[in-house]
């Protein structure tokens, strides 16, 4: 909070622009540049408590860090890939070898595969650099907001964002969402620089960190281009004229920064390198305005696992609309705060949108960062609560700094005012916040049971508190204008309202804060692994996995089993522990029960064994030995339908292994006369036959869904040449079982 108690002048934390006399245009330099006004030093303590934020948000994301192993295995086999092939490395392929990539562009591979490389592949070399990340988005997070609205402000956003359950979820995972949440923060930051001083080169940089995000997460990182861009249009300091200009340029940046990998896989001859996973035609563009781009909107997603049904309410990835994110599966990832920041965002705008003439150009530089902010939240929570396509709650973290910075910046800003209606919504806000998180507490009711009531009775104290205070503010004004107050002892009224103040403050924090931060350390305790994850507990009500996390539209009831997003309590798999897991990396299993019942994307039913379409699978010794023996001859020591059965056998025995139609099966590559042509050749040694090693797997022999492509081509099953290979393979080669999974030698004919 603001170190200003409610009804004592505070100096802004920027001081107002040098504006010619109609107060219209800012001073420019020599060069021509409006001139920056500089920050106000920071109090004394700003320093310290952010070294503090920064170090317990590190500790926080590095705790118990490898206990989810190997985490999502389909990108940590791509890693494994890069850190072995620098062409790898390039395209993000799935295998050393360059058969086909990962569905997505490869800059969230990049730092994770050059870990590898420097300290060699295990959980540590794979994670650290996504926690590393964590770390700088609340520092860049801290910086973006004080630099207007104080030391106190940064730090109530920082610890937000910090503590933020989905955000301390993905960054202690590796998944793309961690760079892009970094690169999003970035490019707010430089715009909200640009606005300050209208220096084209922050401008600039915001375009750089949007192209990057584009080979992060493809069109996911331009959502909140729209927003930024009408505010500084509308609001930076420099004629317009020049604001279209600036435009331009940040827009070229973006295409550069973003395209040119792009540029050059488009080019690239399509027989030298690997096919582009998760397209159907072998190209990228395909890959980002298809399965990864509009039909994420639409639901219309070719080669996805199922996805939601246009025109309708929802689908195989639960229900759209208005309340989608603060339903059981999203509300405890993500919504804690999220009330709090729209009641803050409205009151703000509110407060500043007339402004006295003497502070009038601090003020819209305030209400424009307002705009900014609260422009890309509005934007991300409409396109999330109404799109069709594939949806998981882990999403969520694009839109955890953004309700941070609200938080912090209206608390600041609603604190330093003092008044009695701004201190009247604060009260009001900090009883909401109460009130919801009750409401999210309650849909867990075995975990914590004292914490939801415990957190309801601090809310209405400190609301208590913050009414108190606009009373007794306002009697002090009063008497403070009749000129009595010192003679009636009015120091130490006033010293006994500041107490009170800054205790009600405290608890509004605390009021906040609590359940994130018990759902975050829930979070942090248990390991995760698979495709589909979730912080916190166990949710009633949610769709399955504990705080939701497995698509269907059927509901799971309790769940208290594995809690690494694996459906059906199915452990994760991997390389190091038990049946081939890292250590840890199954999730322990309380109270010794696993009740969930999960359906599937497009109803192919509650029992279906996926853990070869999300995770991995058991290598076990024996079997990881056979897959090594003599992979040195060979281009590929085996092949597996999907990326997750293949991700398993490679990071076990760090020997490339092919997978047929990427990440769902359903990809048309290889098709059966390239996979035959390469078998000729001698190149794939073993072909690794179910979605589990042989168990039940997804679209594999043996399944519980009739064997090879069982679910449609794009709805989840393998591809028609996918069921082509399987069934060749079956007739044509000499089948080998090892410690219960099957495979075919296909060097040897039946």
């Amino acid at each position: 909070m603001s170190p200003h108690p409610p009804g004592t002048p505070a100096r802004p934390p920027y001081p107002t622009p040098v504006t010619s006399p109609d107060g219209a245009r800012p001073a420019s330099s020599a060069s021509g540049e409006p001139s920056a006004a500089p920050p106000v030093a920071d109090p004394r303590w700003a320093r310290p408590a952010l070294l503090a934020l920064l170090l317990v948000t590190a500790v926080l994301y590095l705790w118990s860090l490898s206990s989810s192993g190997y985490a999502n295995q389909f990108y940590s086999a791509a890693v494994q890939a890069g850190s072995e092939s620098w062409k790898a490395f390039f395209f993000g392929s799935s295998d050393a070898a360059n058969a086909i990539t990962v569905d997505k562009p490869p800059a969230a591979l990049w730092p994770m595969a050059l870990s590898v490389r420097l300290f060699g592949l295990g959980s540590w070399a794979i994670l650290v650099p996504e926690a590393l990340m964590g770390v700088a988005t609340v520092g860049v997070l801290y910086a973006a907001v004080r630099r207007r609205f104080g030391a106190g402000a940064g730090l109530l956003a920082g610890g937000a964002l910090a503590v933020t359950p989905v955000a301390a979820l993905m960054f202690r995972f590796n998944n793309p969402d961690a760079l892009l949440c970094l690169l999003m923060v970035c490019a707010i930051a430089a715009v909200l620089r640009a606005l300050a001083d209208g220096r084209t080169k922050w401008l600039v940089l915001a375009g750089v960190c949007f192209g990057l995000g584009f080979l992060t997460k493809t069109l996911q990182a331009w959502l909140i281009l729209p927003a930024l861009a009408a505010v500084y249009a509308c609001c930076a300091p420099v004629a317009l004229r020049r604001r279209f200009g600036q435009l331009l340029l940040a827009g070229l940046a973006m295409v550069v920064s973003g395209g040119w990998w792009v540029a050059v896989v488009e080019l690239w001859p399509a027989s030298s390198r690997p096919y582009i996973g998760g397209s159907q035609h072998n190209s990228f563009l395909e890959l980002t305005f298809g399965y990864n781009g509009l039909g994420r909107i639409s639901g219309n997603e070719t080669g996805s696992v199922g996805g939601g049904r246009p025109g309708g309410g929802g689908g195989g990835w639960g229900q759209t609309g208005i309340t989608r994110l603060f339903s059981a599966d999203m509300g405890g990832q993500i919504s804690w705060l999220l009330p709090a920041a729209l009641i803050l965002l409205v009151a703000a705008v509110c407060v500043l949108w007339r402004a006295r003439r003497a502070v009038a150009a601090e003020q819209a530089a305030q209400r424009a960062e307002f705009l900014v902010w609260g422009g890309a939240l509005l934007l991300t929570f409409t396109i999330f609560s109404f799109m069709s396509g594939i949806f998981h709650q882990y999403y969520n973290i694009a839109l955890a700094p953004y309700i941070a910075a609200l938080v912090g910046m209206g608390a600041a800003l609603l604190w330093r005012r003092g008044g009695r209606l701004a201190l009247v919504v604060l009260a009001g806000t900090v009883a909401v916040t109460a009130g919801w998180s009750f409401v999210l507490l309650n849909r867990s009711p075995e975990w914590l049971p004292w914490l939801r009531w415990t957190v309801p009775a601090l809310g209405l104290l400190a609301a208590a508190g913050l009414l108190a205070t606009a009373r007794s503010g306002a009697a002090k004004a009063a008497a403070a204008d009749g000129g009595e107050a010192a003679g009636r002892g009015g120091a130490p009224r006033r010293a006994a309202h500041r107490r009170i103040a800054v205790l009600a403050a405290g608890l509004a924090v605390v009021t906040a804060l609590a359940g994130p931060v018990a759902y975050t350390l829930d979070t942090v305790n248990t390991p995760k692994g698979g495709s589909i994850i979730t912080a916190g507990p166990s949710v009633r009500g949610a769709m399955g996995g504990p705080g939701g996390g497995f698509p269907g539209g059927r509901r799971a009831g309790m769940w208290r089993g594995n809690r690494g997003g694996v459906p059906g309590g199915a452990p994760s798999a991997g390389q190091g522990g038990p049946g081939g897991l890292p250590p840890g990396a199954g999730g322990p299993v309380r109270g010794g029960k696993q009740r969930s019942r999960q359906g599937f994307p497009g109803g192919f039913g509650q029992r279906r064994r996926m853990g070869g379409l999300l995770n991995g699978s058991k290598v076990s010794d024996r079997a990881k030995a056979l897959v090594e023996k003599d992979a040195g001859h060979y281009t590929w020591a085996a092949a597996a339908i999907g990326s997750q059965n293949a991700a398993s056998y490679q990071l076990a025995t760090q020997k490339p292994v092919m997978a047929i139609g990427g990440f769902n099966g359903s990809d048309p590559s290889p098709t059966l006369a390239q996979f035959t042509r390469e078998v000729t050749d001698g190149k794939i040694h073993y072909f690794i036959a179910g979605g589990r090693g042989g168990q039940g797997g997804m679209g594999g022999p043996g399944g519980e869904q009739g064997g090879p492509g069982g679910g449609r081509a794009g709805q989840g099953g393998s591809s028609g040449d996918s069921s082509k290979i399987t069934s060749w393979v079956e007739k044509t080669f000499k089948k080998v079982t090892v410690d219960g999974a099957t495979f075919y030698d296909l060097t040897r004919k039946a």
